[in-house]
C-alpha cells in the first residue's frame, strides 16, 4: 500500500511539473497538438498508478519524451510560420460583410447552429450585428460587431438602446425550422413567396433566414451574399 501512494505522488508531481511547463493556459485555448498531448499525458499517467506490475520508469520516462517533444514543436511553430500553420491550422473567416462564408463552414466541418452558438457565446443574437467572425484555431470565435452594434464607451452615451428581441431562425441550411416557424407570426406561404421574390430557386438554396419581432429579415443564399429586408 505504502509503495502504491509513493508511485501515486510520484506521478502526481511529475504531471503537475510537466503542465506547469506547459503554461496556464484552459482548455478550449489550446492549440491541437497540446491538447492530443495532454489526452496522452493523461492515458499515460494511469498505466503505473494502477498496474502495480509497470515498473514506475515506464510511465516517468514516456511523459518526459512528450514533454521534450513538446518544446521542440512550439519552438519550431515559433521559428516558421508555415510550419505553425501546419500543426495548428490557420484562423478561418466565417462571416464577413457579405454575410456567412457556406464554404468555410463545409471546410471546417460545422454546421449553422454550431456558428449561431459560438455568436451567442461572444455576446450577438443576429448576423445582422456581426461585421466578421472568425474561427480561431483553438476552436474559439472571435467577432468584430457592425460599427453601430458595438459595445457603448464613455463618449457614446447617447447611442439608442439596442431591441433586445431575438431572431427566429426560420430556414437553416435548406430546411424549415418548425417550432420557430409556429413561434413567428408568418406562415410557410409567406416564406415561399419571399424567396421567390429575392429570385432564390428554392428552400434548399437558403442557408439562413431570420426573422425578428419587428419585422426585420436576414437571408443568405448559399455561396452569396447576405440580405437584409424589412417586411
Amino acid at each position: 500500500m505504502i509503495t502504491l501512494i509513493c508511485r501515486v505522488f510520484i506521478i502526481y508531481i511529475l504531471i503537475l511539473f510537466v503542465f506547469r511547463l506547459m503554461g496556464k493556459r484552459q482548455l478550449g485555448q489550446m492549440q491541437p497538438f497540446e491538447l492530443v498531448l495532454t489526452l496522452i499525458i493523461a492515458d499515460l499517467a494511469t498505466i503505473p498508478m494502477a498496474e502495480m506490475s509497470v515498473p514506475i520508469l515506464n510511465g516517468i520516462v514516456p511523459l518526459l519524451t512528450l514533454v521534450v517533444f513538446h518544446f521542440v514543436l512550439t519552438i519550431l511553430t515559433q521559428l516558421s510560420p508555415k510550419f505553425a500553420n501546419f500543426i495548428s491550422g490557420k484562423p478561418v473567416i466565417v462571416v464577413d460583410s457579405n454575410g456567412i462564408i457556406y464554404s468555410a463552414l463545409c471546410k471546417l466541418n460545422i454546421t449553422i447552429d454550431d456558428l449561431f452558438e459560438a455568436i451567442r457565446g461572444a455576446g450577438y443574437f443576429s448576423f445582422t450585428e456581426v461585421q466578421y467572425a472568425i474561427m480561431e484555431t483553438n476552436g474559439k470565435v472571435s467577432v468584430m460587431p457592425k460599427p453601430e452594434f458595438a459595445p457603448a464607451t464613455k463618449q457614446d452615451l447617447k447611442i439608442k438602446e439596442l431591441d433586445d428581441s431575438l431572431p427566429l431562425t426560420i430556414i437553416s441550411d435548406g430546411q424549415y425550422m418548425e417550432e420557430n416557424l409556429k413561434m413567428s407570426d408568418k406562415n410557410k406561404a409567406f416564406f415561399e413567396k419571399l424567396i421567390q421574390d429575392e429570385k432564390i430557386k428554392s428552400i434548399k438554396k437558403v442557408l439562413i433566414l431570420t426573422i425578428t419581432k419587428q419585422g426585420e429579415i436576414f437571408l443568405q443564399e448559399k455561396d452569396k451574399p447576405c440580405k437584409t429586408l424589412q417586411v
